[in-house]
């Protein structure tokens, strides 16, 4: 039994009751090892009066029946009291059986005398046997007189039994009756002998010495007897058989010691029997007076040891229960104070979390409220408890540390970031400045690497952000459709040319959540790039589901174990904190983040063969209808609803482009300028995603004024003018090309010239004419690059390569993305995405 891991209130119990009661058992047996012998004394006058007296009447009767039953054997004819003798025998022995049965005598009887009344009882039922023998004289004399003798051998050894009392004097007094009664007994044998010698005249063989051994037996167990008696009793003894009648029969015994066994006894029977009864009976008289003082003298011998028993039991009892009291007292106070110390323990693992939140949502604490001294007091408990307080204080001032340790880093982390974003503004500006004046195919192919790599630049930045706790605030006012979204998400990955769209459902996704939406679908289509082989294609859907739209990302990877999917399910469903020391999970800890943020659920699962499903279910209060796309030259506010041109400009805006997305909400409004627009070169326009109408015209005529560039944090932002319509028409035909794929310069030649609204920013004002002039230095410039471009192409140029972003002569692969410059409000991204699904 282990004991070590007790509770400390079962520690103490057992410490207070194991002592107590052991005590308690202890005076419990003290006081029955007492009180049994108080009893013991008490039973004396039962055993006295129901085995003493009817057993000594029995030894008076057998002893008489053996004189008789010897002398009929030495005689030759029948002895008339013979049969009178034995009915009374008869009837003492009946009463002595009758006591023996009783259940007082047994009650107050020990086991020794159970043993010993059996044995007698034994011994009695041979009586009819022996009483066969001697009428059919098939015993001698000595025979008969053995007969006799062990049933009266059986009574004295019961009444020896019974003379065992507790108290040492009455002990040895009785025990000193008992050899007197066995003295007695001896003599009454001799008698016997000298009995059937007298009738028969002489000795028989070996009577003589018989009679000399008993009479030598009897006298030294009188001397040994006496001995033993108190001095009244031994002196009124002595005064007893110093009477002639004890004298008379002492010198018969020494006359009949002398002579021969040859001889005739020398001594007168009728001397003989008659000092024999009277020393007999005066002998009977003394023992059964001495046994009924005895007897008297134990009931206040027992009430003395009761007393003294009592007055023991109640200061033992007295004593148990103040030891109890002191201990419960003590045990009781020890347990108080180390549930106390417990308590606070208790409330110290709650509250110690509460004080760490409260640290990170940047609250002041107050340590000495928060571990508040107690008193314990002076001895070990209190210097436990004054311990744990310091250590209690300790630890809250370590979680004070280090969360200013992280806000410190947090705020490091924001302040790279905030520089990083500000770096790609400005080079995504230069980016636009320098795209719109090249005219080489092959420099604006390059141009369109940098660009994306920019873009993604941009992402890791929001990273940063994340990481240190904040929000990126890259956000649009407007919904935006989801393909359109799911396409900016494409569009910030590496390996965009390995992703294809399958099936999205028509839906939008309201403004403020499109930013950290194309953020978190791009963090899992760049793992699942990552980690699967470069042949194969990773597979984007999106659908209508009951609590709102889902996004399917499928790769055909290598996969992770069972264990890895759901303790990577349980990271993305509790947006943990970040650990400094997971940064091979980064892509889960940005994920997880941004669908908290959202109420947006992220869950993986293995694929059909091989591979993951990333599945991003978008809540149904994030998804709204699919916004009508804008007429070229029309703002975000204005589009006009309904169908013809309307929705023949919401088509050639969705096919033409990667995301039209509207301009997301800046976070401050700068100095605006206009910029001519340059002529686009051929070349520059990526392959669009799907099947595009051409068209050389807009679908919204009216002429349209330059629009306003500002700048946001400082950034430079260009609008560009919207080029003149001319008379609307009917796209002659369609232009496909797969994501990813490269841009040709006959593709650019089939695309319309689309003017209006870009990745990075939606048009803004109303709609206006542009004048003739105007529209037709556009449309020059368009012709002149498309012959460039064909030129180039006929002498072998090589194609430039560029993101699947389907955009005009400025725009860049980007997101769905701010115009140039920073019109989106300053974001950061993380590290690289070194992890996704399959590496966290």
């Amino acid at each position: 039994m282990k004991t070590r891991d007790w509770p400390i209130r079962s520690k103490l119990t057992a410490l207070v009751v194991v002592p107590v009661t052991a005590l308690l058992a202890l005076w419990i047996f003290a006081t029955a090892l007492t009180f049994g012998p108080a009893l013991d004394l008490l039973a004396a006058r039962t055993l006295l009066y129901d085995l003493g007296h009817p057993g000594e009447t029995v030894v008076a009767e057998l002893q008489r029946e053996r004189r008789l039953s010897v002398i009929h054997l030495a005689g030759d004819g029948v002895l008339p009291g013979l049969a009178e003798q034995r009915q009374r025998t008869d009837h003492a022995v009946a009463e002595l059986r009758r006591r023996i049965a009783g259940e007082e005598l047994r009650e107050a009887a020990g086991d020794l005398l159970d043993a010993r009344l059996d044995q007698l009882v034994t011994a009695l039922d041979a009586l009819p046997a022996g009483r066969g023998f001697i009428d059919r004289r098939e015993v001698d004399r000595t025979g008969a007189i053995g007969l006799y003798s062990g049933m009266i051998n059986s009574a004295f050894q019961a009444f020896a039994a019974m003379a065992a009392l507790p108290d040492q004097d009455l002990n040895r007094q009785a025990l000193a009756l008992t050899a007197l009664g066995r003295s007695r007994e001896l003599l009454g044998q001799a008698d016997a002998l000298l009995a059937g010698v007298f009738t028969a005249g002489r000795f028989a063989e070996g009577e003589h010495s018989q009679l000399v051994q008993t009479i030598g037996n009897q006298r030294f167990l009188a001397d040994t007897a006496v001995a033993d008696l108190p001095d009244a009793e031994r002196t009124e003894y002595q005064r007893l058989t110093e009477g002639a009648v004890f004298a008379r029969l002492r010198t018969m015994q020494d006359t009949l010691i002398g002579a021969g066994p040859s001889a005739r006894p020398a001594v007168d029977p009728t001397v003989w029997q008659t000092s024999y009864e009277a020393a007999q009976q005066a002998l009977r008289e003394f023992e059964l007076a001495q046994a009924d003082g005895l007897a008297d003298r134990s009931v206040p011998t027992a009430v003395r040891i009761l007393a003294r028993l009592a007055a023991a039991g109640v200061l033992g009892l007295v004593a148990v229960v103040v030891s109890l009291l002191v201990a419960l007292r003590f045990g009781r106070s020890l347990v108080h104070r180390l549930t106390v110390v417990r308590t606070v323990l208790e409330q110290a693992e709650r509250a110690l979390p509460d004080v760490v939140a409260r640290l990170r949502r940047g609250e002041q604490v107050d340590i000495a409220r928060e571990a508040p001294s107690l008193e314990y007091g002076a001895d070990e408990i209190g210097q436990v408890g004054r311990a744990f307080t310091a250590v209690q204080r300790t630890a809250i001032g370590a979680a004070v540390d280090e969360v200013n340790l992280r806000r410190g880093l947090n705020d490091v982390f924001l302040n790279i970031a905030r520089r990083s974003q500000g770096l790609v503004h400005r080079q995504l500006a230069l980016l636009d400045r320098m795209e719109r004046h090249t005219e080489s195919p092959d420099e604006l192919a390059e141009l369109f690497r940098v660009d994306h790599l920019a873009t993604r630049l941009r992402r890791h930045a929001e990273d940063l952000v994340i990481l240190a706790g904040a929000a990126p605030a890259r956000g649009w006012r407007n919904p935006v459709a989801m393909v359109d979204l799911i396409r900016g998400a494409i569009s910030e990955v590496e390996a965009y040319d390995r992703v294809d769209i399958t099936t999205v459902q028509p839906a939008g996704a309201l403004g403020r959540a499109v930013g950290d939406v194309i953020h978190l679908l791009a963090e899992l289509i760049e793992n699942a790039t990552a980690f699967s082989p470069p042949g194969t294609r990773v597979e984007v859907s999106g659908q209508h589901v009951a609590n709102g739209y889902a996004v399917e990302i499928i790769d055909r990877g290598l996969g992770m174990s069972a264990a890895a999917v759901e303790e990577a399910n349980r990271r993305l469903a509790r947006s943990p904190e970040f650990d400094p020391a997971e940064t091979a999970r980064l892509g889960l800890f940005v994920v997880a983040r941004l669908a908290a943020r959202h109420g947006v659920r992220v869950r993986l699962r293995p694929s059909g063969g091989s591979g993951l499903t990333a599945v991003v279910l978008i809540p149904a209060d994030l998804i709204t209808d699919e916004p009508s796309a804008l007429p070229l030259g029309t703002d975000a506010g204005s589009a006009p609803p309904g169908s013809g041109p309307a929705a023949q400009g919401r088509r050639m805006a969705r096919a033409g482009r990667l995301g039209t997305l509207p301009r997301p909400r800046s976070a401050q409004s700068g100095r605006e300028r206009t910029d001519p627009v340059p002529s686009a070169p051929p070349g520059a326009v990526p392959p669009p995603a799907g099947p595009v109408p051409v068209s050389s015209h807009p679908a919204w005529p009216g002429p349209a004024p330059a629009e306003t560039a500002g700048e946001v944090d400082g950034l430079p932002r260009r609008v560009r003018r919207r080029q003149a319509a001319a008379h609307p028409h009917q796209p002659p035909g369609m232009v496909e090309a797969p994501i990813g794929g490269q841009p040709t310069v006959d593709d650019a030649t089939r695309l319309p010239v689309v003017d209006g609204p870009t990745l990075r920013q939606p048009a803004v004002g109303n709609p206006t004419l542009r004048s003739p002039e105007e529209a037709r230095r556009v449309m020059s410039a368009l012709q002149a690059g498309t012959a460039r471009g064909r030129a180039a192409a006929e002498a072998g140029a090589p194609e430039p390569t560029a993101p699947t972003t389907r955009r005009t002569a400025s725009a860049r692969p980007g997101v769905p993305d701010l115009a140039t410059g920073a019109t989106e409000e300053t974001g950061t991204t993380g590290t690289p995405p070194t992890a996704g699904p399959e590496a966290t």
